[in-house]
């Protein structure tokens, strides 16, 4: 710990307390990451129970593409971020600290989401849970496929060859209306599942007169470009939060950096006459 030097001396004036980390920071930091490591946590969680409780011949069906992985995956890599913010704040680490500066992943773009539209489709029968994001994703921009409707051919059950037996060849999914472009039926009508049945078959115009010919990922694209404010505005809101712990941190490693030159400091100096 530092002493008091003589005065006149021109050494650097601390009393015997004197600290420059700030408990302040240091404990903000430290529960500032405490909050987004619980959150993290309830992220695994759900992500654990959505994969315990599907059936074992989905379960193994497709593991690149099951939201629950998916889940578990990013719970896991903000688990360790914030458990390393924790307890690098407690401790004083600077390593740890340093972890916490690293920025997050960014957002997937231009062919990135083509690539996963159409591994998605691929996947549609294999996993409930995708085929209801699928379902959901046409249903809201009115789309069918990645960039067309014929993009269900990479699906085994919709593929368009000769050589198909599925009773769904060549034709896209009802996905509660979405590519079939029709309102949603009252509860008293039954619902024509069956109308997407050949349509991969008809041109693209003839199709039309039927079912949501445009692909989501244009559609995606044109509602990014109409939504650009919201979009910016929820993106900032991400933001702010990894710029304050990036800030916090930060501050707490030049806090540690000088208290561990104060040290060396006094080390140094120990012997001398003004010390």
């Amino acid at each position: 710990m530092a002493k008091r030097p003589a005065r006149g001396s021109g050494a650097p004036h601390h009393g015997e307390d004197f600290t420059f980390v700030s408990p302040l920071v240091k404990y903000l930091l430290f529960f500032f990451n405490m909050v987004f490591w619980m959150i993290s946590m309830a992220m695994v969680a759900v992500g654990v129970y959505a994969r315990l409780i599907k059936h074992a011949e989905a379960a193994m069906a497709c593991l690149a593409m099951d939201p629950a992985i998916l889940l578990v995956v990013v719970g896991t890599l903000m688990f360790l971020i914030t458990f390393c913010g924790c307890v690098g704040s407690l401790r004083e680490n600077i390593c740890l600290l340093q972890s916490v500066r690293q920025p997050g992943p960014g957002p997937l773009l231009g062919d990135k989401v083509s690539e996963v539209v159409n591994r998605a489709i691929v996947h549609y029968r294999d996993d409930l849970d995708l085929q209801n994001l699928i379902d959901f994703g046409q249903k809201e921009f009115s789309c069918c496929g990645g960039i067309s409707y014929k993009d269900w051919s990479q699906n085994m059950y919709f593929n368009c060859t000769a050589h198909n037996p599925s009773r769904e060849r060549c034709s896209v999914p009802y996905s509660s209306g979405a590519c079939c472009g029709l309102p949603a039926p009252p509860r008293s009508v039954v619902a024509n599942t069956m109308c997407g049945q050949g349509m991969q078959a008809l041109p693209y115009l003839e199709a039309g007169e039927f079912i949501h010919t445009n692909g989501c990922v244009d559609r995606l694209v044109h509602w990014i470009h109409s939504n650009l404010f919201l979009l910016g505005g929820v993106a900032l809101g991400l933001a702010i939060p990894q710029l304050v712990g990036i800030l916090l941190s930060q501050l707490l490693v030049s806090q540690i950096r000088d208290q561990i030159k104060l040290q060396h400091y006094n080390q140094q100096h120990r012997a001398d006459l003004w010390y």
